[in-house]
């Protein structure tokens, strides 16, 4: 099997609740249009991802696992009807995730902070179970279930506890209402071996007895051999593959982490010959920042000066 080019796809059904429709998607520059030049970030994605699934999306860094997380969790604007989750555009339709019906969970628990700082944790004099308490309409039988999974102690000072335990909080607030979909970034870095096989568990069992459905992004392969039941192979913004994992013999007799490795190395390989061929690194045709029009002037967050030299709005030119 030759992972770049073999991409399966399901037809759409009632059991389909994630529907992508040629999905494209590209960060705006600082004049809130597409750097020219740049081929989006996400590419002409197509897919159809059925009720109760769990898909491991896997793929180098760069190659839009992110990006395509936070489109299909409403988080970024695309092209209404491109994205549809349980019928619905999840950027338009937000009681999707104000229902609790669509979770997102990445990244770190922080903040950024005018004037102190970015990315400072999140963090203050209070119990644990504040927080979790103050969440409304989740069972009294759910909330127990979690806080025995995640092993979290309602009496954990929040400015004291470690960056395991302050992710263990992070996935238990996450995770109190019960989801339809769910979408994990890279959530599981800061988790002891136990405790990610007990979440692991978990949410296998919400897909096998609530039917939810699962996206998964993570580097981390331990443990994962019989956990998806789908691939998700990314590479370079596009789609290189999406099959179950019982019509893929190679991860039976390779192992998921030396397919895996085997796919990320041969893509590296064409990557480097594209360029060769090309002759250049990146995108010939992308203008440096400074030669776009500075529609937006160029201010940065948290202070009270441009970051734009030739701006005309800057508060003072050096």
């Amino acid at each position: 099997m030759v992972a770049t080019t073999q991409v399966s796809a399901q037809s759409h059904s009632e059991d389909t609740v994630i529907e992508v429709q040629d999905l494209s998607f590209s960060y705006p520059g600082i004049d809130g249009r597409p750097l020219p030049g740049v081929p989006p970030v996400v590419q002409n994605m197509t897919v159809s991802i059925a009720r109760g699934s769990r898909c491991l999306l896997i793929g180098p860094n760069g190659a839009g696992k992110t990006t395509l997380l936070k489109a299909l969790a409403g988080k970024h604007m695309v092209t209404q009807g491109s994205v549809l989750v349980a019928d619905h555009s999840p950027f338009h339709h937000t009681e999707l995730t104000t229902s609790g019906d669509l979770a997102y969970l990445g990244g770190n628990w922080v903040r950024d902070i005018a004037f102190a700082g970015y990315s400072i944790p999140l963090q203050g004099d209070f119990p644990a179970g504040r927080m979790i308490d103050g969440v409304p309409g989740v069972p009294a039988e759910r909330k127990a279930l979690l806080t025995k999974v995640l092993d979290v102690d309602p009496e954990w000072r929040m400015h004291r506890v470690s960056d395991g335990q302050r992710r263990r909080v992070q996935l238990l607030l996450g995770l109190l209402q019960p989801f339809k979909v769910l979408f994990l970034d890279e959530i599981t870095v800061d988790l002891d071996v136990l405790g990610r096989a007990d979440l692991l568990a978990f949410l296998q069992d919400e897909c096998e007895q609530r039917h939810a459905t699962i996206i998964y992004a993570t580097h981390i392969f331990d443990g994962l051999e019989s956990w998806p039941t789908h691939l998700i192979y990314l590479s370079g913004g596009r789609l290189q593959l999406f099959a179950p994992t019982a019509e893929l013999p190679e991860m039976h007799d390779l192992g998921l982490l030396k397919l895996v490795e085997r796919w990320l190395r041969k893509g590296k390989q064409q990557r480097k010959q594209a360029e060769q061929q090309a002759g250049v690194k990146q995108h010939p045709e992308a203008r440096p920042v400074s030669a776009l029009p500075q529609w937006s002037n160029g201010y940065a967050p948290g202070r009270l000066t441009s970051s734009l030299k030739d701006s005309s709005n800057a508060v003072m030119r050096m």
